[in-house]
Order: C-alpha cells, then structure tokens, then sequence
C-alpha cells in the first residue's frame, strides 16, 4: 500500500487540489455519520478526519466543542469509534485519519491505540495538544505501524520551528489558517500568502489549509498555494441546519 503522502500526490496528478472534511464521531449520532460520509465521498472528498470527541477539545470552537460535549453525553465511548471507523474503511475506498487529543491515546494505551488504528486501516493522526518534544514514544510507534503523524503549522511558527515540526511528520501538513480556534471565517489576504510562502519553503511535505474554509471561493483562493483545503465546521453547520442530505450538493459545490 502507499504511504499516505504517496497516495496524496498521486491524486494530486489529478486534480488541482483536495478536499478533506472533518466531523465529531458520535455526533448526533453514528447513524447521522454514516449517512454525512457516505454524501462527503459521494461528493469527491479525497481525505476524512474521524475526530474522537474529548471533553476539552482545546484547538476547537464553540460548534465543535459543543459537537464533542454531546457525543460524550450522548455515550460515544473511544471503542465505539474504533468498531465504527473499521466499517468505514471497509466501505469506502479513500483515506480516514484520527483527529483526536492525546490523554484519549493516553488512557487507552499508546501501544494499543496504534496498532489497532493501524490494524484496521487508519492512515494517520492530528493530535493537536502534542508537540514532538513530547511526543517520542507516539513518533516511533507511528513510524513502527506505518502511520503518518500529522503536525501543525501556525502564523505564529518561525521558520525554524516549522522545519523542525516537519522532520517529525509525515503524510501532510496541517497549516491553520490563522490564529486562534476552528470556526471563525478566515480572511485571505497578502500576510497569509506570505505565511503560506513560509510553510511551503519549510518542508517538500503536501500542505493542508484548515480553520475557516467555507466556501468554493476559499477553496480556489487556496488552488495552488495549498494541496489539501480543509473544511470542518461548516459541514456541522451545515447537518444543523439542513440535515445530513444536505452535506453531498455542498461538497460537490465546493470543486
């Protein structure tokens, strides 16, 4: 099998740029999910970010926190998510990571976690709250099982600090758009273009751009600056608002 960045730039060959969705497993239900999924590939996503809900999801705004809090409450356990994530994968044919933060890999057991991610076709993780300084044992047990540990890059990075986050990743990058948490619409102006030049000199590795996607018009301001747009908490909205069958005409529209 490919490795993940493998898989990545060979889609690339195909299309100007990805598109990978992001959604709170759990939330309202896994039923929901399914059906969310199954309209996201149908739509053309490339790539699906599973998040494992926590109760202190510290990357996150107020529409995907509150999507973690009634999961947990609705009784979304990690092994529920683990059984669910398997059936995914077994049906539709396009990479899903975990998006989740570490006490969850943490409490379950590190070892254990990865090789059943591993095991059942998971092909990476962002885990936002773990830096690479502390994270040597997650590295190596990644590398081990053939897993892409995803990093992340900030506005606020300097160079040398996205240099260093890159030698330890593998798969992408995952460059927020801007400062703070996932929500809020981003402006794309000339300060993120030269953040963008930043990153791209930074590592050979696909570039993600998340926090604030929105629209098509900010997924072709990200053609050619970025390989993979990201777009999270517009899909929750979007299930809110209008329900699951809607999540398919929108994705679509976003090529």
């Amino acid at each position: 099998m490919p490795t993940l960045e493998e898989h990545i730039r060979e889609v690339l060959t195909r299309k100007k740029i990805l598109l990978m969705t992001h959604l709170v497993l759990g939330y309202p239900s896994f039923e929901v999910n399914r059906r969310v999924i199954e309209a996201m590939v149908t739509g053309g996503v490339d790539l699906i970010e599973l998040q494992i809900p926590f109760s202190e999801p510290v990357a996150d705004g107020p529409m995907i926190v509150k999507a973690n809090q009634a999961a947990l409450a609705g009784g979304t356990r990690v092994e529920q998510c683990l059984d669910f994530a398997a059936d995914l994968i077994r049906t539709h044919d396009i990479p899903f990571l975990f998006m989740t933060y570490y006490n969850i890999l943490f409490r379950r057991g590190l070892p254990e976690f990865i090789d059943t991610a591993a095991r059942i076709g998971i092909r990476g993780f962002i885990v936002p709250d773990l830096p690479p300084e502390e994270g040597y044992d997650y590295l190596a047990l990644c590398r081990q099982a053939g897993l892409a540990p995803v990093q992340i890059f900030a506005p606020t990075s300097t160079d040398e600090r996205m240099r260093y986050l890159a030698e330890h990743g593998a798969g992408f990058v995952y460059c927020v758009a801007r400062r703070g948490v996932t929500g809020s619409k981003t402006d794309f102006d000339e300060t993120f273009d030269t953040y963008m030049q930043r990153c791209r000199k930074a590592t050979a590795l696909p570039l993600a751009v998340g926090f604030g996607i929105r629209d098509r018009e900010d997924v072709r301001y990200l053609e050619g600056k970025a390989d993979i747009a990201v777009i999270g908490t517009e899909t929750i909205r979007l299930v809110e608002e209008k329900g699951p069958e809607a999540v398919g005409p929108f994705v679509a529209g976003l090529r």
